[in-house]
């Protein structure tokens, strides 16, 4: 990955984060739309709250589900495309070693699979 497109990755990911985090109404807002006090600023607090906006706690928990799955996908590709492009170079320098690089590189594509299986049902387990 070259540096521009790191600095793009872990750019993206703070952003996420700040929009993720500046969705949830903060709790004093939430205490004065309840006690309905505090003068002029009870209206859109009060407001806010009988929207429901805000991250909730069940939002947050298939948000994260959301994204673990999405970056077990990510890392199960990832691994079987290089263990792909491996065996096709390896293929490529002693063509007489294609029966035992086929047999290696399907047990290590089905050991991805499985990890990467295990990642999906622990996810759909916490998010529900």
């Amino acid at each position: 990955m070259s540096k521009r497109a790191s600095k793009f990755a872990l750019m993206s990911i703070v952003g996420g984060f700040v929009l993720m985090f500046a969705a949830i109404t903060p709790a004093h807002a939430q205490q004065a739309a309840r006690s309905g006090g505090g003068g002029d600023q009870a209206a859109p607090a009060a407001a806010a709250a009988e929207r429901g906006t805000g991250l909730t706690t069940d939002g947050a928990r298939k948000l994260g589900a959301g994204l673990g799955v999405g970056f077990v996908a990510i890392g199960a590709g990832i691994g079987i495309g290089r263990i792909g492009g491996s065996a096709t170079e390896s293929i490529a320098r002693q063509p007489e070693a294609v029966g035992p690089i086929n047999n290696a590189m399907i047990i290590t594509a089905a050991l991805i699979e499985g990890v990467a299986l295990f990642g999906l049902v622990i996810d759909f387990l916490v998010s529900s």
